[in-house]
């Protein structure tokens, strides 16, 4: 199937059935998004929601690897959001994966509450304050909570996530804490969470998070993940996760 690509849009190759159009303009998926699709987990017969879904490669992974009934994104960036569905129009799976276009702030509005069985969100990591040079770029928007912040996240997913719903989220352990404490305000029960560590001798850099809507209190903490062996050769943990072949086609489009 051919499709139009714009200037400076690319054709991606996921090497999973699936390709995805970037723009480099906007903000391009990275490992990140890579491993919470890994580590959300959509069982037969139900919906999930990916908030601020970018270019959609979330949802493209997650239909590629669970039996997950149907997938939706949500971007707040037309572009973007007309991007990612160009996407899901090349692949053919716009019957299973929804990209709308629209606000965190408003999904509960938008969606109706407790109307999905799992939520996943590859939130802005940084606040406001974090050294920005242009507030209205696309890539800060991205990377910085300049459209929603982690609370404003953390209760959209609690309500639009059906009690014993799950939500998975990746995120910067400096903000743990925080990150937990907002969790029980919004009755988010963690239940799981993995550290991810660039090299085993380095702080963690990203961490993996599972929590239930009304969940009852007990987290599993999962073996570490280290993502490099040495400089620019991945662990057989994430080869696994990437596979070879996709490995190699990742650290390209990075």
């Amino acid at each position: 199937m051919t499709i139009k690509l714009y200037p400076r849009e690319r054709l991606d190759d996921l090497q999973n059935g699936y390709k995805i159009i970037q723009n480099p303009d906007y903000f391009c998926y990275g490992i990140d998004a890579v491993l919470l699709s890994w580590f959300a987990r959509v069982k037969e017969g139900e919906t999930a929601l990916d908030m601020g879904t970018g270019c959609g490669v979330i949802p493209l992974l997650l239909k590629a690897k669970t039996p997950g009934e149907h997938f939706t994104g949500l971007e707040i960036q037309e572009p973007v959001a007309e991007m990612a569905r160009r996407s899901m129009c090349y692949n053919q799976v716009e019957e299973d994966i929804t990209i709308v276009t629209g606000d965190i702030k408003e999904a509960s509005a938008i969606f109706g509450r407790a109307s999905f069985h799992v939520v996943t969100c590859n939130p802005p990591y940084m606040t406001e304050h974090h050294g920005l040079t242009n507030p209205e770029e696309p890539k800060a928007i991205a990377r910085h909570e300049l459209k929603c912040s982690l609370e404003d996240v953390i209760s959209q997913a609690s309500q639009i996530l059906i009690p014993g719903g799950r939500f998975y989220m990746v995120h910067r352990p400096f903000r743990l804490a925080e990150i937990m404490g907002v969790l029980m305000k919004y009755k988010l029960e963690p239940k799981r969470m993995q550290l991810v560590y660039p090299f085993v001798d380095r702080e963690p850099n990203m961490v993996l998070l599972e929590a239930v809507r009304y969940g009852k209190p007990r987290i599993t903490v999962e073996k570490p993940l280290i993502v490099y062996e040495k400089p620019g050769i991945y662990t057989r943990d994430i080869k696994e996760i990437y596979g070879e072949t996709w490995t190699k086609a990742v650290e390209e489009i990075r």
